[in-house]
């Protein structure tokens, strides 16, 4: 498997942020590793020298997640949501809060996978109850630990979930 390429950020109407990447990998795995926490915890960690202390998922309708990261010399950031949504291997949609407030409210995120010829492309939409809520976490660096956490994603599928998950 190789790394099949960069995200792709763009913006939708005035309150929505969609990020693309495709994987060279079978939609199932690219499912897994968005969705069990032993696999999450390896790749959803933005930029170098961060942690996932706590990573919780209930993966089904009305189930939560709750994720809380760690750096040395920084506060635990945490963030949490309910799924609204669970078509396995297809599409999740959940709710997305962070306990600080980075931006007001709640958002509202959809995850597709489409497999093509033996690739999956991820596409990430998250919509935000306001214009300055969304501007606000484009702002926020929010671009460069997704694409860092991607390109860690993109890795680990080709080691080998299993085995990524075996040597942490």
């Amino acid at each position: 498997m190789t790394n099949e390429g960069r995200l792709k950020l763009t913006t939708r109407g005035d309150r929505e942020i969609m990020m693309t990447r495709t994987f060279d990998a079978p939609r199932k795995l690219v499912f897994d590793a968005f969705t069990k926490p032993e696999f999450v915890k390896l790749w959803l960690l933005g930029p170098p020298g961060w942690s996932m202390p706590v990573c919780e998922i209930d993966l089904r309708v009305g189930g939560t997640f709750r994720y809380v990261w760690r750096k040395a010399g920084v506060p635990d950031m945490g963030m949490g949501g309910i799924y609204r949504e669970v078509v396995a291997p297809e599409r999740i949609v959940s709710t997305e809060k962070f306990d600080q407030v980075w931006y007001p409210g709640e958002a509202i995120g959809t995850l597709v996978f489409a497999e093509q010829g033996g690739k999956t492309t991820v596409t990430q939409t998250v919509l935000y109850q306001s214009q300055e809520a969304r501007n606000a976490v484009l702002k926020s660096g929010m671009e460069t630990g997704v694409a860092a956490s991607y390109d860690r994603l993109a890795d680990l599928l080709v080691r080998g979930l299993e085995k990524g998950a075996a040597q942490s």
